[in-house]
């Protein structure tokens, strides 16, 4: 038994080398159960609370205002008319307010380029008054004079400033020459628009200052960097900004940087010495927030006689602001999906006066993908393969740019497990199966997501009342980190789930990766699985037993022949912080989720109206941490791929850059008569022990990377129609249907 001192300390890793399956070996059975959220109640009866809904006395409401030129300056302000009426406190004009925000894990203040204008839409003022409606109202009115630029470039197709940014070239072989001389070969163009988060939760901020020191509870979901961008744009040192974001309705990138409503909430309360929330409309939302680029990707992909691929090119055009760094990364999963020795690859970048493209759910793979997998299924059709087969040949043994081993990677078993289980081998020809009014066909695709270690810390506290407490920053944005970070600790220390209190979103708490890029729950749960099991070897030395020897279930421990509860073994709290860092292994290893997509369409033979009938994922993503959250975001996914395959497009006026389909009503995402019942398999027995300790790979964005592309490899298919330009809307299909009478 401990003598009654506190006990807190530390436990670090860098993954240098792999770690034993610690988790495999656990008694409790929790991980990798289906367990309901435990924040799950609280949503659904309307009583977790969101950025918007905190309140404090006195709080002052703001509106941002809009440019309405594309590019130019803001020449002059008239205030006198808005502050004379009712309400209005304060009209703000100048820094620090943003142009846009903040790309993920920038960790500081993006462009804050006033009066300077660079799209139409970007934020130029706030006014903020005692309500809501009066601080809009006084927005719609104010009076602004601009210098505006003409021939401001806003369509990317026509752009006149293009860069190639550094490292977004390779030339490896001889992709000309093996395309003259191959077997068989496809030479083809894809476009895909652009897309917006639009996340449930609009973006919100309510800011207040208590003794120099600025709260903000803001809808974001990487607090430590965010906190850093923050203090940047007001100009203040980090320990003067605390964020709380306990629960984040939705982000898909569009909360990974500081977003321009936070700086402006932040700067007006210290002006103002009171309290001041500022909450996105819907249109501003798709305005002020990232977009995902749109994309025009040449694909070129030759084989010999055996379907080995021996080119393989990907060419993409895509756009962003001046100056801004971010590059949709486009090819990023062709680069070690499929093999080829002859290969090239280049990325152009149009600077144009649209509003900022960043990180959307996936970036890179997402729309890559489309274009990749459809283009693979075009070489199956030339070289009489099954598309299926044509894959499997060219899943390469190592990196085929660098010559790195991969990790865990199922891909092979996605394929042939995922043909089994939906019924491939009774795919036809395209356009030999019409049921009805609706021609009937099957696609397939491959999925791929690069997978990341961030770095992570997370505190374990264990009370002698056989208790947990499990703190850090990490943010839950609808994913189930409450749930999975629970199963951690529960697996770890032996404790059923309603003796574990997980803390979130305050970034006074350890701090995390943050949620993004399908990173959080490795890396963060890595954290919270050192810190466990510090303080298991803490109990295992309380108990004279060595850790190995230490079996932990339901609150008791079992040692050296005896069994006895927790509070036999501690007197005092133990706590111990856990912190994990990427090392070689991330450098040694090409470490990536994998999967297959399978759907089946109908295609409307009068119309050419498309509809999902079914689909299936099959995914590889090393240990599941919790089953029912797991799937969940594959059906997220997978819907999303519905939605960019049929449906998602951003519209933008080709005169003055505005999107003109800034809100739901006409940026079309899908609805529930728009998506079948789905079908997702987790192949459960995988594990990769060179991705992080405890053998997980992110899912939330291999379940979108590749649906797409099925579902217009489906349509062709189906009915004939090769699809080239998404979405797959009937304008499209109707002019190439086969003719029925």
């Amino acid at each position: 038994m401990m003598d009654g001192t506190p006990k807190a300390f530390d436990v670090a890793l860098t993954m240098d080398e792999t770690q034993p399956r610690v988790l495999d070996r656990m008694a409790q059975g929790l991980l990798g159960t289906a367990m309901d959220r435990p924040d799950g109640p609280l949503k659904v009866t309307g009583t977790a609370p969101y950025a918007a809904e905190h309140s404090v006395d006195g709080l002052a409401t703001g509106f941002l205002v809009r440019a309405t030129i594309t590019r130019g300056r803001v020449a002059h302000v008239n205030v006198e008319g808005a502050m004379a009426l009712d309400g209005v406190l304060a009209v703000f004009t100048g820094d620090p307010l943003l142009r846009n925000p903040a790309q993920g894990t920038a960790a500081e203040a993006p462009e804050q380029v006033l009066p300077e204008v660079h799209y139409l839409g970007q934020p130029i003022a706030l006014v903020v008054a005692e309500t809501f409606e009066q601080a809009r109202h006084a927005a719609q009115t104010l009076d602004l004079t601009y210098d505006a630029e003409e021939g401001a470039d806003v369509d990317p197709a026509t752009a006149t400033e293009t860069e190639t940014p550094k490292g977004k070239r390779l030339d490896q072989g001889d992709l000309a020459a093996a395309m003259e001389v191959a077997a068989h070969s496809v030479d083809t163009r894809y476009t895909t628009p652009g897309h917006s988060s639009a996340p449930m939760e609009p973006h919100a901020s309510v800011a207040q200052w208590i003794d120099g020191r600025l709260e903000l509870h803001g809808a974001y979901q990487m607090l430590k960097y965010n906190v850093a961008e923050l203090a940047d744009a007001l100009g203040v040192d980090e320990s003067a900004v605390r964020i709380h974001a306990p629960y984040v309705g939705g982000g898909f990138g569009s909360k990974l940087g500081i977003a321009p409503e936070a700086v402006a909430a932040a700067h007006a309360a210290r002006e103002l010495d009171r309290p001041v929330r500022v909450v996105l409309t819907r249109d501003q939302v798709f305005e002020m927030t990232m977009r995902r680029s749109e994309t025009v990707q040449r694909l070129r992909l030759a084989c010999n006689g055996e379907g080995h691929l021996t080119a393989l090119g990907h060419e993409d055009r895509v756009s962003n602001l001046p100056d801004e760094g971010f590059a949709e990364p486009t090819a990023q999963g062709t680069h070690f999906l499929y093999g080829g020795e002859n290969r090239f690859f280049e990325q152009t970048v149009a600077r144009v006066h649209r509003s900022c493209a960043g990180s959307v759910r996936a970036p890179g793979e997402a729309v890559g993908m489309i274009a990749l997998e459809c283009a693979m299924d075009e070489l199956a059709e030339a070289a009489g393969l099954d598309p299926i087969d044509l894959r499997l040949r060219n899943i390469p043994d190592t990196h085929p740019e660098d010559d790195l081993p991969y990790s865990e990677r199922g891909l092979a078993r996605c394929l042939t497990e995922g043909a089994e289980r939906f019924g491939w081998s009774g795919r036809g020809a395209p356009a030999s199966r019409l049921e009805g009014d609706w021609w009937v066909g099957m696609g397939v695709a491959s999925a791929v997501r690069t997978n990341i270690l961030g770095e992570s810390k997370a505190r374990v506290t264990l009370r002698p009342d056989g208790t947990a407490l499990c703190e850090t920053d990490m943010t839950d944005i609808g994913t189930g980190t409450y749930a999975i970070l629970t199963q951690i600790v529960g697996e770890m220390l032996g404790l059923p789930r309603d003796r574990i209190e997980v803390a979130l979103g305050d970034s006074d708490l350890p701090k995390s990766s943050g949620s993004g890029g399908s990173w959080g729950a490795q890396s963060c749960g890595s954290a919270v699985f050192l810190a466990a099991k510090g303080i298991r070897n803490a109990l295992a030395e309380a108990a004279g037993v060595a850790e190995d020897d230490l079996t932990l279930k339901d609150g008791f421990a079992t040692g050296g022949n005896t069994r006895r509860p927790l509070s036999d073994l501690i007197t005092d709290p133990i706590v111990c912080e856990g912190h994990v860092q990427p090392g070689d292994t991330s450098d040694d290893f090409s470490i990536a989720g994998y999967g297959a997509h399978f759907a089946e369409v109908g295609v409307h033979r009068d119309t050419g109206e498309v509809r999902v009938r079914r689909m299936l994922g099959v995914f590889s993503i090393g240990r599941v941490l919790n089953h029912k959250t797991a799937v969940s975001q594959c059906h997220g996914g997978m819907i999303w791929g519905i939605g960019s395959a049929l449906t998602e497009e951003l519209m933008h006026d080709r005169s003055d850059g505005r999107i003109v389909n800034h809100n739901l009503a006409e940026y079309h995402v899908p609805v529930s008569l728009d998506v079948p019942q789905l079908d997702a398999l987790l192949l459960e027995d995988t594990r990769d022990d060179e991705a992080n300790p405890i053998q997980a790979k992110g899912i939330g964005e291999l379940g979108i990377s590749g649906a797409a592309g099925a579902i217009g490899n489906a349509i062709y298919n189906a009915c004939g129609v090769r699809v080239r330009d998404f979405p797959a809307t009937p304008d499209k299909v109707f002019p190439g249907l086969p003719d029925t009478d």
